[in-house]
C-alpha cells in the first residue's frame, strides 16, 4: 500500500437538464444499492453472494459494486475506529460534568444552571451507555443521509416543513445526493469507471460509464470543460503517468505486461447550486527545502490566535509572531478560508527561513472534554476553533511547499513557555509555549532556568510569582514540570479568587504598539546574556559596551 498522502480538488460542473437528470438517477441508484448492501451485511449474508445478485438486481457493473463495496466499509470502519474514541472522550466529559455540577452545589444551590448540568450529565450517562453496549455487541449504527435533518420530522413546525411529505421530499434527495467512482492504478486513465482525457485548451473530458440498471439509451455520460482551479496540474500529472511494465512470462515465453500509473477516485456530489466532481489523486513527494541545522519555527495552536517562534543555530530566541484566527460566529467554509490563510503564511515564513515547522500533537479528547467544565462564552470559543483542520491543513500545506514537519509530544509546554521563557525575553505565555515546542523539536534542554517563577497572568496587568518545587535529579524533567504545573494552576486559581482575573487588559507601552503582530528580536552572541556573573574589569573591556 502506498504511503503517498491522498489530495482531494474540486470543482463545479457545468451540465444541461439531460445529464443533470443522468446524475441524479445514477445517485439515487447508487444509494439504494448502499442501502440494501448495509443491511443484507448485517445479516450475514456472503459477499461474494452478494455481488452476483447486486449485479443483476440493480445492473451494475463489478467495478462500480466495488466502489459500492469500499465506500460503505470505509464508513464503517471509521465508525468502528472512532467509538473507542468517543468512548474515552465520554467518560472524560462525564467526569468534567460531575465536577462542574459539585461545585455549583457548593456555590449556587436550586439554580437553572445547576439543573441544566444535571441535565447534560444524564444525556452524557445515556450516551456512555449506547456506546458500550455496542462496542461489546460490534453493532454499527449507520445514518445514510443527514442525523439532524432526520431528527427534524419530529419536530415539522419548528423545522419549516407544513407535512410530513415535505420533510420525507428533502430526506429522500439528501440520501441521493452524490455517488463514488473508485479508481485503480492499473486501469487506463486511473479509473475503469470514469477516464478523464486533456483536451488541447487544458481543460478535461469526463467520460462516466452509467450503469446498466438505469436503463438509458448510452452507456457512458460525457462531460466536458471540466477546469479545477487548484490540482489541474496533479490531476493531468497522474493521467500521464501510465507505462505499461513487464511483470513475467507465460509458458510459452509471451511477456505479460501489466498497466502502472496513479488511481484517480471521483465523487460526485449535488448540492443546491448543481453538481460538483471531487478528484482524489496520490501526490508526489516535493523535495525539501528546509534543513534542520539547530533552527526551527515552533507553533502554538490556540483557540483565537497561532503563536509562532523562530530560533536560530543556537537554540535561541530569533522572532515571534501572533496570528489572530477569531473564527467565532463563522461559517464553516469562512472558518477553513481563514485557517488555510494563516497556513499558507507560516508555510511561507518557513520557506523564505529555510527552517522546519515544529507542531505538536494535540489530543483531542482532552480538548473536548473542556467544554463541560467551561463557562457559556470559551465553550463557543473552544467549538468555533477546528484543531484537527488546522492540523491537517498545516500538515497538507507543509507537504506541498517541501517544509519538514516535526510532531512533538506537546506535554507541559505551555509550562515551560511560561515559566522559562515569558518573563525573560518579555513575550506572552503562548509565545512561550511555542518557543518550548521550537526547542523541544530540536532536541534543546528543557531544564529550569530559574528558581523563582514570574509568569504573566492573562489580562497582562500582574504577574504571578511562586517558588519552583526542588528538583530531583534522579527522575526525568518531566516529574518536575508536572510539580510546576501543579504550582502554576494553583497560583492561577488564587489569582482568580482574588478577582485579579477581572480587571481590564494593561494597555501597550508605545514600543509595543510599534512591534505589532511581529517583533524581530536582535541578533546577541552566545552568553550574551550572563553580563552579571562578569566582573567590572570584564564588562568595561567588551567592545560593544565600550561606547554605551
Amino acid at each position: 500500500m502506498s504511503k503517498l498522502p491522498v489530495f482531494t480538488y474540486q470543482t463545479r460542473l457545468s451540465v444541461t437538464p439531460e445529464q443533470a437528470s443522468c446524475l441524479d438517477a445514477y445517485a439515487a441508484l447508487h444509494g439504494l444499492a448502499q442501502r440494501t448492501l448495509f443491511a443484507k451485511m448485517r445479516a450475514g449474508v456472503p459477499l461474494n453472494e452478494l455481488k452476483r445478485s447486486f449485479l443483476r438486481r440493480f445492473g451494475l457493473t463489478a467495478r462500480q459494486f466495488n466502489a459500492i463495496r469500499v465506500e460503505l466499509e470505509g464508513k464503517i470502519a471509521s465508525i468502528q475506529e472512532r467509538r473507542p474514541e468517543l468512548i474515552e472522550e465520554t467518560k472524560g466529559r462525564l467526569k468534567r460534568a460531575e465536577e462542574a455540577i459539585g461545585r455549583l452545589e457548593k456555590k449556587e444551590p436550586g439554580s437553572s444552571l445547576l439543573h441544566q448540568k444535571k441535565r447534560r450529565l444524564a444525556i452524557l450517562r445515556t450516551k456512555l451507555d449506547a456506546l458500550l453496549a455496542d462496542q461489546e455487541s460490534g453493532q454499527v449504527r449507520l445514518c445514510f443521509g443527514f442525523r439532524r435533518l432526520f431528527r427534524r420530522q419530529f419536530s415539522l413546525e419548528e423545522s419549516g416543513y407544513v407535512d410530513h411529505a415535505a420533510w420525507k421530499k428533502d430526506w429522500q434527495t439528501e440520501r441521493s445526493s452524490q455517488f463514488f467512482v473508485l479508481g485503480s492504478k492499473d486501469e487506463t486513465a486511473g479509473n475503469q469507471s470514469c477516464q478523464a482525457v486533456a483536451e488541447p485548451d487544458g481543460s478535461l473530458r469526463l467520460r462516466l460509464r452509467l450503469p446498466d440498471g438505469l436503463g438509458g439509451p448510452s452507456k457512458h455520460l460525457v462531460l466536458e470543460g471540466v477546469r479545477f482551479a487548484y490540482g489541474q496540474e496533479a490531476i493531468l500529472q497522474a493521467l500521464l503517468s501510465a507505462s505499461r511494465i513487464v511483470t513475467g512470462t507465460t509458458k510459452t515465453g509471451k511477456l505479460v505486461r501489466k498497466r502502472e500509473g496513479s488511481a484517480v477516485s471521483y465523487r460526485f456530489v449535488r448540492d443546491r447550486k448543481g453538481w460538483r466532481v471531487f478528484a482524489s489523486v496520490e501526490v508526489k513527494p516535493v523535495s525539501v527545502v528546509t534543513r534542520r541545522l539547530a533552527v526551527a519555527v515552533g507553533i502554538d495552536i490556540n483557540e483565537d490566535h497561532l503563536a509562532l517562534a523562530e530560533t536560530d543555530r543556537f537554540g535561541n530566541l530569533v522572532e515571534i509572531r501572533r496570528i489572530g484566527l477569531n473564527l467565532y460566529g463563522k461559517s464553516e467554509e469562512q472558518a477553513k478560508a481563514a485557517i488555510g490563510d494563516a497556513c499558507r503564511e507560516i508555510v511561507r515564513a518557513c520557506t523564505e527561513s529555510g527552517k522546519p515547522l515544529v507542531i505538536q500533537q494535540l489530543d483531542l479528547r482532552k480538548r473536548r472534554a473542556e467544554l463541560e467544565a467551561v463557562d457559556s462564552v470559551r465553550a463557543r470559543s473552544l467549538s468555533s476553533f477546528s484543531y484537527a483542520k488546522a492540523i491537517s491543513m498545516l500538515k497538507a500545506a507543509s507537504f506541498r511547499a517541501g517544509v519538514e514537519g516535526i510532531e512533538v509530544n506537546p506535554a507541559n509546554t505551555s509550562v515551560i513557555g511560561a515559566v522559562n521563557h515569558a518573563h525573560r525575553h518579555g513575550i506572552s505565555s503562548h509565545q512561550g509555549a511555542a518557543y518550548a515546542v521550537a526547542r523541544r523539536g530540536l532536541g534543546l534542554s528543557e531544564r529550569p532556568s530559574v528558581r523563582e517563577a514570574i509568569v504573566p497572568t492573562c489580562n497582562g496587568r500582574l504577574t504571578l510569582t511562586f517558588a519552583l518545587p526542588a528538583r530531583n535529579r534522579t527522575k526525568p524533567v518531566w516529574s518536575f514540570w508536572a510539580g510546576v504545573r501543579k504550582r502554576l494552576k494553583a497560583a492561577h486559581a488564587a489569582h482568580a479568587r482574588s478577582g485579579g482575573n477581572r480587571l481590564s487588559p494593561a494597555p501597550l507601552s508605545p514600543k509595543a504598539r510599534a512591534l505589532g503582530a511581529t517583533r524581530t528580536l536582535p541578533a546577541k552572541l552566545r552568553h550574551a546574556n550572563r553580563r552579571q556573573h562578569c566582573s567590572a574589569v570584564v564588562v568595561d573591556d567588551l567592545p560593544w559596551l565600550r561606547n554605551g
